[in-house]
């Protein structure tokens, strides 16, 4: 594959693109970090993503600012539940870069996010067609939740040992109501992290929710 650092020049806080050795025009995928930021974790996410057959760009939500003021930001949003929250116009312009790039087919776009990166995505999905499915694991919902009947089809990964369990059910009910493809999945005995390079990393939940995802991901915007 090829991978190369995003400067800060090239898009605001920069970030981490891999993209597959095959010629393309290739699938993409926004890759939203949690509260860690872009670590080597993210970026073995998206490493894998290329072997899968998807140009995979790992935003950087940190870089460039202050973090503390950051953080108040973001969790500001989630705790009041807004679609247009302060981070979601870099989502945007991340997405603008990485379509940009003619390597990638710009109809085939979707994106993952872990914990606040899953809200994000969630969030921002629902003011941005361009994406046409969304990865959210161990994410809050926006509200008020009918706005989720905007979205595209979603795969969704919940730890039961967590606070987000509650928010995965809630979105699978409205996600049925509205008639929009989703699978949702609880992982029992899991918590929060589950999925990501953590203390609290559990590999047969993680394995199995990398599966239905790539899976959900070819059905939906091919590899």
């Amino acid at each position: 594959m090829q991978t190369r650092e995003i400067s800060t020049s090239e898009l605001k806080g920069g970030g981490f693109l891999a993209l597959p050795d095959r010629g393309g025009p290739h699938p993409g995928v926004v890759v939203i970090h949690e509260v860690h930021g872009l670590n080597e974790d993210i970026r073995k996410i998206s490493r894998r993503f290329a072997d899968a057959g998807y140009a995979a760009l790992a935003v950087d939500m940190f870089t460039g600012r202050n973090r503390a003021i950051c953080m108040t930001r973001y969790m500001a949003g989630m705790l009041m539940g807004s679609v247009n929250r302060y981070g979601i116009d870099d989502l945007k312009a991340a997405l603008t870069f990485l379509a940009k790039n003619p390597a990638i087919d710009a109809q085939r776009l979707g994106a993952i996010g872990f914990c606040m990166g899953g809200g994000f995505a969630v969030a921002w999905a629902c003011t941005d067609s361009r994406l046409k499915v969304i990865a959210p694991f161990y994410s809050s919902n926006p509200r008020p939740l009918d706005v989720v009947k905007r979205l595209c089809p979603v795969v969704g990964s919940y730890p039961e040992d967590d606070f987000t369990a509650r928010a995965g059910r809630v979105l699978d009910e409205a996600l049925t109501r509205h008639g929009i493809e989703h699978d949702i999945k609880i992982y029992p005995g899991t918590r929060h992290g589950f999925s990501n390079d953590l203390p609290t990393y559990d590999s047969v939940a993680a394995e199995d929710a990398w599966r239905r995802v790539t899976r959900f991901f070819e059905r939906t915007i091919g590899r």
